[in-house]
């Protein structure tokens, strides 16, 4: 399982020679493959070989690649990341509406909770209380759309009232940056696990390729949020700094790993759970810090 997180920023040939990334700049440099969690590509100046993208499908590293403005556009994923996908294909489209229901009750429920221990952490105390309250009207579904009046709450306070999630600015640049770096490792892990990313348990947008991903990403974007707060205005190494939150300190299941690997023991439960039809195994982190295991 590969650990290291490359960014490719300047001019550069990629290609791939016994088992090693070669990169092909001012200076040539190689990674071992094997050690390669997830590779950035920041410039669009950078070229690469066919028998690297196949090589880097088949070892599931997670691949991102970013548009003239160096923000992630699209992203590399094999078509089938199990041997048996068509079963497991199968066990999807047959995955019970009401076990649904209550698998995005839990998820939301989390988001919530999350959502409220931040605010209080800031010393948005009555604004934490009234988020705690929205968690017992959580319903099945959340039909009530208690995540909707919570994100108003939520958000009104992170970014100020008046300002909307919509505006061009830095905090809202570093959101979607980090967003989408978390929506690409939960890909990674569907995929991985032989499932499509198309068909989610409540996300059900026509035009979205990522509807999974979506579902279960939710009760993980408060940790970006964190760290777009802890950012300086307009700080340049912001992109570096907001990808390192896949390398966070993670308690998950009482054993210390990175977010990243909790990403997949929690996309699995997931999985696990609809398969079995029982909410309670989800595996949620315990605790994330903003430190490198």
């Amino acid at each position: 399982m590969g650990f290291r997180t490359v960014i490719i920023k300047n001019r550069a040939k990629l290609e791939v020679r016994l088992n090693n990334l070669i990169i092909r700049g001012e200076q040539e440099k190689k990674v071992f493959l094997d050690e390669i969690n997830t590779l950035i590509i920041q410039s669009t100046a950078v070229s690469l070989t066919a028998s690297l993208l196949c090589e880097l499908t088949k070892k599931n590293i997670k691949v991102i690649f970013c548009d003239e403005k160096h923000n992630p556009q699209s992203e590399l994923l094999p078509y089938y990341g199990a041997h048996n996908t068509t079963k497991r294909y199968k066990e999807q489209f047959l995955w019970d509406n009401t076990i649904k229901s209550k698998i995005w009750q839990v998820i939301i429920k989390k988001k919530i909770d999350l959502q409220a221990e931040h605010l209080l952490e800031k010393g948005y105390k009555e604004q934490s209380l009234l988020l705690n309250s929205y968690l017992t009207e959580v319903a099945e579904n959340d039909i009530t759309n208690r995540e909707g009046h919570a994100a108003k709450v939520y958000f009104n306070c992170i970014l100020g009232m008046g300002n909307s999630r919509k505006d061009s600015s830095f905090l809202n640049a570093c959101l979607n940056y980090g967003y989408t770096i978390l929506l690409s490792a939960f890909n990674r892990e569907i995929t991985a696990s032989g499932y499509l990313t198309q068909i989610g348990i409540w996300h059900d947008n026509e035009f979205n390729q990522f509807n999974f991903a979506c579902d279960l990403i939710e009760p993980f974007r408060v940790i970006v949020d964190k760290t777009a707060l802890s950012l300086e205005n307009n700080d340049k190494d912001f992109k570096k700094k907001m990808v390192n939150v896949l390398n966070y300190k993670t308690l998950i299941d009482g054993k210390n790993t990175t977010l990243d690997l909790a990403i997949r023991q929690y996309t699995r439960s997931v999985i696990h759970s609809l398969n079995q039809n029982n909410e309670k195994l989800i595996i949620f982190p315990e605790k994330v810090t903003q430190d490198e295991l």
